[in-house]
């Protein structure tokens, strides 16, 4: 596989080729072929026709590039977000949006992790990503909300679309980009100090949101993530002092209280028991039609259990991380296309 390509000053590339090039300070590429794939910086670029590498490196009298603004919002720029009366039903984005990965491809330094994936998720479904551990699963989920750019040295290509918008193009901001793309890690993280309430709140006040009824934005983000029976009357004890699976549920509510068009979840079960895991899926499976989800996973049953589509995700030691197949999860797991498919979900290896 030949990873290195010309650099070419084109500046009519992808959003998250231009959002590299700037935070590297380097310009973008594209190889001989047309494929305009573009390198990380460090990347040795193939020699030209002469057999001389083109220097396309920084000079000290270049500007330096804007850092990006991850988590402050701009004041003057903060929305509002009209909830109605607790007791109407559980609200869902009045239009269910799609997220689209076109030829992404991500480096952590010169080291490449993924080549040229493409997967397009549907709106109102759940969308697993299967694979053996270091395939790039969780490097591609946190590409779709725009926080691999936060990983010192890491860079990527390609273009994420959300809706009709790519999410790296420079006139769009991250923290607008998280804020409508929300993210439930592996492990729970409420903040433990704080209250359940104010855990729920929380993002809203790091999102820039004002709403006009905060106790109903709780309370609705509550029951959408299947947790106000049981925190109803202890709002403000403690969100440290919730077993394991509620605090995840917790962190569930404090991403849906913004109200998001997608929730990524990267193995939200893996450190809980099994009833809290039944209880998430059951959650899972109550959002599906209120929001798109993605979801990483290494339980096959799990994948089986939750999703409507699947794409797995394979490496090899000279190989990054790319898609050997995705489709509905019944075929994935009954009649898939590929055999190193089936041994996947049949155990037969990772």
């Amino acid at each position: 596989m030949n990873t290195n390509a010309n650099p070419d000053n084109n500046s009519t590339g992808s959003g998250a080729e231009r959002m590299s090039e700037t935070a590297a300070g380097n310009t973008g590429s594209a190889d001989s072929t047309g494929n305009d794939r573009l390198e990380p910086p460090g990347y040795s670029p193939a020699p030209d026709g002469n057999g001389d590498a083109p220097d396309h490196r920084g000079h000290p009298g270049d500007a330096a590039p804007t850092g990006l603004d991850i988590m402050t919002p701009r004041q003057a720029e903060t929305s509002v977000l009209q909830y109605d009366r607790p007791g109407d039903s559980l609200l869902a984005p009045k239009r269910l949006i799609s997220l689209e990965a076109r030829n992404v491809s991500a480096w952590f330094g010169t080291h490449k992790v993924l080549e040229r994936v493409s997967l397009t998720m549907e709106p109102g479904t759940v969308t697993a990503l299967i694979g053996p551990s270091g395939c790039g699963k969780s490097t591609f989920l946190r590409i779709l909300n725009r926080m691999h750019e936060m990983v010192t040295g890491a860079s990527l290509g390609g273009q994420v679309i959300l809706g009709d918008k790519d999410i790296y193009d420079l006139d769009t901001r991250p923290t607008d980009v998280r804020r409508r793309i929300g993210m439930v890690f592996q492990k729970p993280n409420p903040f433990p100090a704080m209250s359940i309430y104010d855990n729920v709140a929380s993002g809203l006040k790091l999102a820039g949101i004002k709403v006009a009824n905060k106790d109903a934005v709780v309370e609705v983000s509550l029951r959408r993530a299947g947790l106000w029976n049981e925190v109803q009357r202890r709002l403000r004890t403690p969100g440290g002092a919730l077993s394991g699976g509620q605090q995840q549920r917790l962190c569930i509510a404090r991403a849906l209280a913004v109200s998001p068009d997608v929730l990524l979840m990267d193995e939200p079960c893996s450190a809980l028991d099994p009833t809290s895991t039944n209880r998430i899926e059951e959650t899972i499976a109550e959002l599906e039609n209120q929001v798109t989800i993605v979801i990483v996973t290494h339980n096959m049953q799990q994948a089986q259990r939750v999703s409507r589509n699947c794409a797995f995700f394979l490496a090899a030691e000279d190989t990054p991380g790319h898609i050997v197949e995705s489709g509905p999860t019944d075929k994935m797991f009954g009649s898939p296309d590929d055999p190193r498919t089936s041994d996947y979900v049949h155990g037969r290896f990772g």
